[in-house]
């Protein structure tokens, strides 16, 4: 059983600029080993850019990024990624010139314990029906699952993902939500970014809200009642 009091991510003070534009101001935060927290708020608050600082494709960044008690703020994305954290962007990533199959293999294995492709075919029988295509001749939802899919091979347990239902089928979103507990219920810890509050509210343990690049408010999932209205004020829902 996964101990829930262990952070696995320490995020304080994170501060994070594209060229002279100033966007992450101090964002502080937690995820607890096998928890899925989801970053809340509205479009241009700092999400994205939060994802891609603890990841290091943001280079222009200080404060302090703790996973797995290990300092990672002056690591560079791969040092980053070998160290267990995958991202799947909201732009998804998939490479045209290779097909699904080569899309699927192509990022290296970081540690044991990764999905097999056999267990990915059985989280998203499409693919499997799909390797020889092109990788973005795919429905939007193939992609998006390809680009989940992707990292599950690598071994990493420290999975974000950002914005994985945006324009999506309602069915291919209930698929991917199926898909989030059950990398939960396997040992993955899990960092969302997401627009589709009511989805994820079913999914997330805590919350945080963002605004203006600072971590605004948190709310654990008990607590979502109580709590709506200033969730409608926050979000503008």
């Amino acid at each position: 059983m996964l101990d829930r009091t262990s952070h696995r991510l320490n995020v304080n003070g994170l501060q994070a600029w594209y060229g002279e534009s100033h966007i992450l101001h101090g964002v502080t935060f937690n995820v607890g080993a096998g928890e899925v927290v989801t970053l809340l708020g509205r479009n241009g608050a700092g999400k994205t850019t939060t994802l891609k600082s603890i990841m290091g494709i943001v280079t222009k960044r200080s404060g302090s990024v703790i996973f797995d008690g290990r300092e990672t703020i002056g690591l560079s994305s791969d040092r980053i990624a070998r160290a267990g954290i995958a991202l799947c962007p909201e732009e998804r990533g998939i490479f045209a010139s290779l097909n699904v199959r080569e899309n699927l293999l192509l990022p290296p294995k970081i540690a044991d314990g990764g999905l097999t492709v056999e267990q990915i075919f059985d989280l998203f029988p499409n693919l499997k029906e799909r390797l020889s295509a092109p990788g973005t001749k795919l429905s939007g939802g193939e992609q998006q699952m390809l680009a989940i899919a992707r990292i599950l091979r690598t071994g990493a347990k420290f999975l974000m993902l950002d914005e994985p239902t945006e324009g999506l089928a309602p069915v291919i979103i209930e698929q991917i939500g199926r898909t989030i507990q059950r990398l939960k219920q396997e040992g993955f810890t899990i960092l969302l970014v997401e627009q589709n509050f009511r989805w994820a509210s079913k999914l997330a343990d805590r919350f945080y809200v963002m605004e203006h690049g600072h971590i605004i408010d948190e709310f654990a999932a008990a607590d979502l009642g109580a709590n709506m209205d200033k969730l409608h004020v926050y979000l503008g829902v």
